[in-house]
């Protein structure tokens, strides 16, 4: 359906559902076909640990090597954030800039690769409006250790902001959980 939907071929469908698969964004059901994953305290985990490592690999490197204009672009940004409508959009912008600033084509890839997977999260943390200033807050303060060529601040920055979105999705995912077997009871 979806194939003939968009006017094209059903391979490139498969081989996106394959992708979505391997990135564990759709679960394949015999005989049914494709359903999105939902989101569980565990993919969480996974996705954050990894994030967790490779961003203080990033935060090292840029604060080694980020040039005065990349660093001034990274304000840019931040500031673009605090005004921004689609603020997931404006959060991936910033750490861009970090990822670009690192110099490291690999890790980039990496991150890049990881992106999918942690977008939904990203999502998922900031529907809540008053995530917003905390973020803003988080964002000064990974800035602010960069200008100063901190590394060890930039790392606990950056760590305390995974830390938060791992804490506040978590929280969610329990309510949302409480919440499904309440609906499911009802229809009966």
């Amino acid at each position: 359906q979806l194939a003939e939907k968009l006017g094209v071929s059903r391979t490139p469908i498969r081989e996106a559902i394959r992708k979505l698969e391997l990135e564990g964004l759709v679960l394949m059901i015999p005989r049914k076909g494709a359903e999105v994953a939902k989101i569980s305290e565990k993919s969480l985990r996974d996705v954050l640990e990894v994030r967790r490592s490779l961003e203080e690999l990033a935060i090292e490197l840029a604060c080694q090597r980020m040039t005065d204009e990349e660093i001034e672009q990274l304000g840019e940004r931040q500031n673009d954030f605090k005004n921004a409508m689609n603020i997931a959009e404006t959060d991936e912008a910033f750490h861009d800039v970090i990822y670009l600033g690192t110099g490291n084509d690999k890790l980039v890839q990496i991150l890049n690769n990881l992106r999918e997977q942690m977008y939904r999260y990203r999502l998922e943390y900031i529907k809540d409006e008053d995530k917003r200033q905390i973020l803003i807050v988080e964002h000064e303060h990974i800035l602010a250790a960069i200008k100063a060529r901190n590394i060890a601040e930039a790392k606990n920055a950056a760590r305390e902001h995974i830390d938060n979105q791992e804490i506040t999705v978590s929280k969610n995912i329990k309510e949302q959980e409480d919440i499904m077997p309440v609906r499911g009871r009802g229809r009966r």
